[in-house]
């Protein structure tokens, strides 16, 4: 037999450009990142739209407190005309984070383009929330839309580590206590499968409260039923799962309104209202 000798370098289909391949070619990077740029609402008539001047002076001001670590405030916006609250809306603007609340009412969320200012809305809810995070965020997390299982007999087949997962997470969710650094499971990094997944989804239950972060990618975040306990879900630009975790803490911190943030949406609101007298 002869022996097996590899083709010379540089012949063969694919070793040499083709005409007109001169330039590099590059996959398309991740885009649609979103970014704060200023919105300068056109005013005729500033005497018209005085109460909602007005109320976005409040807000500036609780947006400072809230940063030096003071309460929240809640601004309700059912004595407005329908002139002045859609100034609020086209000042305040659409940014990263959204959130569904189920209940009575059930609650829409929006934050604003000015981090930590929350746009509440649901039936007879129509006010703007200043502060870390929504307050019915964090009351209603865990109200059981689908209520928490206890395992009893037999385990499925093909469930392998979930069993430990759920015994390590019901443990942290009964001895959290306030000021506790947030537990964190990545099952990322830990071998599972399908049907494991499937069972402690069912063994959590599903809390109240859905909340979407968008930035480079999306950031999905589910109450479960289990108090503390959060599933925390990051997505790439391309929708793929890069990181899938459960978070035990009271609110994950990508949901939250850093406190530097709220002091530049106070600064912010006062520069948009400085342009607009």
């Amino acid at each position: 037999m002869n022996p097996f000798n590899l083709p010379p370098t540089g012949f063969g289909p694919g070793s040499q450009p083709s005409e007109g391949d001169d330039e590099l070619t590059f996959m398309p990077l991740p885009s649609g990142m979103r970014t704060y740029s200023a919105h300068l609402p056109d005013v005729e008539n500033t005497s018209r739209v005085a109460p909602a001047i007005a109320l976005l002076k409040d807000v500036a001001a609780a947006c400072d407190a809230a940063s030096r670590g003071g309460p929240g405030a809640g601004f309700d916006l059912s004595g407005l005309d329908p002139e002045n609250r859609a100034l609020l809306a086209e000042t305040l603007g659409q940014g990263e984070v959204s959130m569904r609340l189920r209940g009575i009412p059930p609650l829409m969320v929006q934050e604003s383009v000015f981090a930590g200012v929350w746009a509440v809305a649901g039936q007879g809810v129509q006010r703007i929330e200043v502060g870390l995070v929504p307050e019915a965020a964090r009351t209603r997390a865990f109200a059981p839309v689908r209520p928490a299982l206890t395992p009893v007999g037999d385990r499925p087949q093909r469930v392998v580590n979930a069993p430990a997962l759920l015994a390590e997470l019901l443990e942290k969710s009964v001895t959290w206590q306030a000021g506790d650094e947030p537990w964190v499971v990545n099952l990322s990094l830990l071998p599972h499968t399908e049907e494991d997944l499937a069972w402690l989804d069912r063994m959590l239950g599903e809390g109240a409260v859905t909340i979407l972060s968008r930035g480079y990618g999306n950031c999905r975040v589910t109450a479960t039923a289990a108090p503390q306990v959060w599933r925390v879900q990051y997505f790439n630009s391309m929708d793929t799962l890069i990181l899938d975790t459960f978070e035990v803490t009271r609110m994950p911190e990508v949901a939250l309104a850093a406190p530097e943030d709220l002091a530049d949406s106070g600064a912010r609101i006062l520069e948009v209202l400085e342009a607009i007298r």
